[in-house]
């Protein structure tokens, strides 16, 4: 009978340890399925997030490569300064008020304090307005002109400002059959008028660098290159010019054997002119407002900006 009641004792006495034993063993299990549930709710998270930001990627490159078109073609916009060659009605009939001053008619990008803007004109007054591009469409937005009266002209410049307003579809392409460095922009309004532009080159971009601005006096008598040959130069001197604008020293004349790119000489007016000095080396120093005779001249190349004075030479 005791070693009965005894091991009954020790049986009860194992059953509570056995029952502690059997709980914590159930929590230390719920405990690692909740830390491995977590485990797998923390490894979907971080999956998402990666996922989600692989979208924004993915999304963001086309944006940028569009960014980065638009911002290839601005520059090619104001690269070039743009003459109309050719207009048509949305039934291919010529605008004729157009079409008669087409050699007239310019166009010109620019950017203008962060804001890109065109001006463009007939001939008579100069109309400017901001445009946007975004990809190959021109918002143009309400135009701002000089008040300049051409009565011949009025008509023609109504309808450009009626054209370039508003949104237009563009594209720029090679000119394959220029021998120089051309474009040509064709330009479809909403209106359905084609509008087709041929670009030139500015001498900045053509340069590649921004010009000096000089100023030289010309001589209508042409002198000798040189002591050893019969080849007649230009006869020029450097002017400087104070704030004012009011003349403050003059060089010596001395010849000239370059080329002024659109300057004609007519060998009866003694000029002034106003120049642009594009350096045709990058390794060229020269100081702003320099007017020296550079010799040889074949270091800069030098562009006509305005006649500034012209008189009747005696």
């Amino acid at each position: 009978m005791t070693l009965s009641f005894r091991t009954l004792s020790f049986k009860l006495g194992i059953l509570p340890s056995m029952l502690v034993a059997s709980l914590a063993l159930g929590a230390c299990q719920n405990s690692t399925s909740t830390n491995e549930k977590e485990k797998t709710e923390h490894a979907k998270a971080v999956d998402n997030k990666v996922m989600a930001s692989d979208a924004d990627e993915t999304t963001d490159e086309p944006i940028t490569d569009n960014k980065s078109a638009e911002q290839a073609m601005i520059s090619t916009l104001s690269d070039h300064r743009w003459t109309l060659i050719s207009v048509m009605g949305n039934e291919s009939q010529p605008l004729n008020e157009l079409a008669a001053v087409k050699d007239e008619v310019r166009l010109s990008f620019n950017q203008y304090q962060g804001q890109n803007t065109l001006n463009y004109s007939v001939g008579c007054n100069t109309i400017s307005a901001n445009y946007q591009l975004q990809g190959s469409v021109l918002s143009v937005d309400d135009s701002m002109s000089t008040k300049m009266l051409c009565a011949d002209l009025n008509a023609a410049e109504n309808s450009l400002i009626e054209l370039m307003e508003g949104d237009s579809q563009i594209v720029v392409t090679k000119n394959d059959a220029s021998q120089e460095e051309q474009a040509v922009l064709t330009q479809l309004t909403n209106e359905e008028t084609t509008l087709v532009w041929e670009g030139q080159l500015t001498d900045q971009a053509k340069y590649n660098n921004k010009g000096e601005t000089v100023f030289w006096a010309v001589n209508a008598k042409k002198t000798s290159c040189n002591d050893t040959t019969s080849e007649m130069c230009l006869q020029v001197k450097p002017i400087t010019y104070d704030n004012q604008g009011i003349k403050s020293s003059e060089g010596q004349w001395a010849p000239f054997a370059g080329v002024i790119d659109g300057y004609q000489p007519d060998g009866k007016h003694d000029e002034v002119l106003r120049i642009q000095r594009y350096a045709l080396d990058a390794d060229t120093n020269t100081a702003a407002n320099d007017n020296r005779l550079e010799a040889p001249s074949e270091a800069y190349a030098y562009v006509l900006d305005a006649v500034i004075e012209s008189s009747v030479a005696e």
